[in-house]
């Protein structure tokens, strides 16, 4: 009761003094909110050295005094700085600004990874960013407009809104668009249409963060030409529907984002084919040398349909063969060992019944590592990731060469059980100890979605859109172009 009436004095004394100081407090919002002017003295000494006083509170120690502040909401307690010099010092403390973001949809490891390695935007800076109050980036994180987020491959699309926890709605982008991988004008303006359609959103009212889809691998002047002129279509596309600004980025490097990294190799298994993506501070590293085997999630299911007709096992459609490649199909970590197993399983497909597979349910991802098995000739995977560390280990792009040592999988086909582990074992085989050492292999850190949430940490960023995205004018401008992804 009686810590109820101080608060209550207090938080008369802060209305009175907001009412009478508006203007001041206007033009010193920024201020306000920054870091403490000696972040490595103790904040108690720094009150001690403060001539004002928090009157009754000074008798409650600071670590109490702050499990009081927590009870608060984050704007209430932002208003506290107007009482005296003591309590914006105890209010501006990073651990209670640190609790309120750790208190959000958003995982804290998240937030912290993006507001120190992105929000400089690109390209981005080779050290990690000078962190400012999290008093400061939790008021800038409030204000921030939020996005389109439209991720669309040659198979699938994903699109929702950046402050949803997850995409908001998915469409086969190979049967209703085409290849939108091909840098035609009007049918780039008809998908960005059917998705705003589908979102029921303006496209004038929110800036979009958008995935270039992984293609024209090469260095040359013809695949440089091709990709610039992808992005220049999709700019041109989305500024022609008034879009307001537009962030378009590598499916790679957000992927990469999504596992909380700035620099590895990312191995997406795209729908008609896989990419070995060298990736260096947010860069892809053409030049180092982008691997491509032309095994992806198409070649399985049709594979694994193959071996169902085999078998006699009848299906009505191409979604049943894909529910059971989703569902019981895995990566043995040793084919051969695997063979003499019984590895029997069965699974419900809607609609369709139930459906038993056998051996089928490791060979499918099997021809990821030998394609031989499925006719196809081309490099198995771990070789086309060999074949890429190797490049960057000779390139030298960095002094620390364990930058090429993490490798991140992406796509849905990626998600298969045991693939991270069998891709890895592969690797320390395939290459010599002193670069397989330190060698790890990490999962698609949100299955088929990483690259959509890679695009919602940036559009999610305190110093989105400014630092991020470009608008209308600055695209016409030959300055700007260079900065594009």
């Amino acid at each position: 009761m009686i810590m109820s009436n101080l608060f209550k004095k207090v938080w008369e004394s802060v209305s009175t003094r907001s009412s009478n100081s508006s203007r001041h407090s206007n033009s010193s919002s920024s201020s306000n909110l920054s870091a403490s002017p000696h972040p490595h003295v103790s904040l108690s000494s720094q009150i001690m050295t403060t001539t004002s006083s928090t009157g009754e509170f000074d008798r409650i120690p600071i670590d109490v005094f702050l499990q009081i502040l927590k009870l608060l909401r984050p704007h209430e307690v932002a208003k506290l700085t107007a009482v005296c010099k003591s309590w914006k010092l105890i209010v501006s403390d990073n651990r209670l600004w640190v609790y309120y973001l750790q208190n959000q949809h958003v995982p804290w490891d998240s937030i912290f990874f993006s507001e120190v390695n992105l929000r400089s935007g690109y390209p981005l800076q080779t050290y990690p960013c000078q962190m400012q109050s999290f008093m400061h980036i939790y008021g800038q994180r409030a204000q921030v407009p939020g996005a389109i987020i439209i991720d669309g491959g040659s198979g699938y699309c994903k699109f929702g809104w950046s402050k949803f926890d997850s995409p908001s709605g998915r469409s086969a982008t190979f049967l209703e668009f085409g290849n939108i991988e091909s840098p035609m004008y009007s049918r780039l303006r008809h998908f960005f249409a059917t998705i705003y359609s589908r979102m029921q959103v303006k496209s004038s009212t929110q800036p979009i963060v958008v995935s270039i889809p992984i293609c024209q691998y090469d260095d040359t002047e013809a695949a440089k030409a091709a990709r610039r002129q992808l992005k220049e279509a999709i700019y041109s596309a989305l500024f022609g529907m008034n879009v307001p600004a537009v962030c378009a980025v590598s499916q790679a490097t957000l992927a990469l984002f999504a596992a909380q990294r700035t620099s590895g190799i990312v191995v997406n298994i795209g729908f008609h084919q896989t990419s070995v993506v060298p990736i260096l501070h947010g860069k892809i590293l053409r030049k180092v040398g982008v691997e491509a085997v032309g095994v992806g999630a198409l070649k399985l299911t049709g594979y694994l349909r193959e071996q169902m007709q085999q078998r006699n096992l009848h299906f009505d459609s191409l979604y049943t063969v894909r529910s059971l490649k989703e569902n019981l199909c895995y990566v043995a970590l040793d084919y051969e060992a695997e063979l003499g197993k019984d590895t029997e399983a069965s699974y419900e497909v809607a609609a369709a019944g139930w459906f038993t597979l056998n051996r089928e349910r490791f060979q499918t991802g099997e021809i990821l590592f030998q394609p031989r098995i499925a006719g196809m000739r081309a490099m198995g995977l771990h070789q086309a990731v060999g074949l890429c560390v190797d490049h960057c280990h000779g390139a030298e792009m960095s002094a620390d060469e364990s930058w090429f040592k993490t490798i991140v999988l992406a796509g849905g086909t990626a998600c298969l059980p045991g693939l991270a582990e069998r891709l890895e074992k592969e690797l320390r085989d395939l290459l010599p100890p002193s670069i397989a050492k330190g060698i790890r292999v990490i999962p698609p850190p949100y299955g088929a979605d990483s690259a959509w949430y890679g695009a919602k940490l940036v559009s999610n960023l305190s110093s989105f859109p400014n630092s991020w995205c470009i608008t209308k004018k600055e695209f016409r401008s030959k300055a700007r172009r260079n900065l594009i992804w």
